[in-house]
This record gives structure tokens, sequence and C-alpha cells, in this order.
């Protein structure tokens, strides 16, 4: 084991992990944030996505070793006011709520990155799975976020 500080949502923490776990785990089991999924941990399905440096990453792939000196924020990191958040809520997004953490975040990051050229450029960036079919409601929400012309960062 060895003893890691990360940056996690704002905060410095440190933990005990194996170099090798990856830092969907070191959150859930290490720092009690649960709200990264493990899915498929083979990082198709993108229930586990958080942010790293400002880039959607599947979580269930990334080893703690690498992390350190890295920005990382999750789920948690976002309140009801977020806008990608309240855009969910307003288009009545999630179903099972499964996958949502992970879609949210994903959708965060190509708002930020795509969002300028347009609600199809956003869509097709993202490869997060939901079984649920929320896709037409994901829509949306995107849609509207596209046209609120948010700043490039929304963090």
């Amino acid at each position: 084991m060895t003893r890691y500080r990360l940056q996690v949502n704002g905060r410095m923490v440190e933990v005990e992990a194996d170099p090798a776990m990856p830092l969907l785990f070191v959150l859930r089991d290490r720092l009690g944030l649960r709200g990264a999924k493990y899915g498929c941990g083979a990082g198709l399905c993108g229930a586990c996505t958080v942010h790293v440096d400002g880039r959607a990453e599947r979580s269930c792939l990334l080893p703690v070793d690498g992390l350190v000196g890295r920005e990382i924020r999750t789920i948690e990191s976002l309140d009801q006011t977020h806008p990608v958040v309240a855009a969910w809520i307003r288009e009545g997004v999630a179903q099972c709520g499964y996958c949502q953490p992970g879609l949210v975040m994903a959708v965060t990051a190509a708002i930020e990155e795509h969002g300028a050229r347009g609600v199809d450029a956003v869509m097709d960036s993202l490869t997060n799975i939901c079984r649920c079919g929320t896709a037409p409601a994901v829509r949306r929400a995107v849609a509207s976020l596209v046209a609120a012309r948010l700043p490039s960062r929304l963090a």
C-alpha cells in the first residue's frame, strides 16, 4: 500500500491504496464518494465517468498512481444549481439513475468542449451507455444548454 495525496473536488485528500487500484475504487471505497458507478470495468459504458484536469475520463481505467497533482472532479462537486444538473432536472432525464452521474459528467465536459459547435457536436461526442433510453431527454437537456450559450468552463 502507498499513501497518496490527491486533489478531489477542490480538496486535498490522503488515501492509502495499491498503486494499480483504479480511481473508481479509490473514490468509492476509500473516500466514500459513491456517485461514480461500476458498470463494465472496461471503460466502455461510462457509468464511472469523472473529470480529470477538466476532461471526462473513465475512472475504472485510471490507476491512482498516475493521478497525483491532477484535479479530479466527481458528480458530488455539482449541486442542483449547476447548469447541467438543472437541465437534467428540468427535462426529467433520469429514469433508473444508475448511469446518470457519469452521463452528467460526460455532458458537462462535452458542453465545454463542443457546445459552441451545436447540439449534434455535443451528442456525437458522447459514448456513455444508458439502457433506459433517456437519449431524447438528454438531447433536450443538451439543446437547452447549447441555446443558453454557457461560459466555456462550467465548473
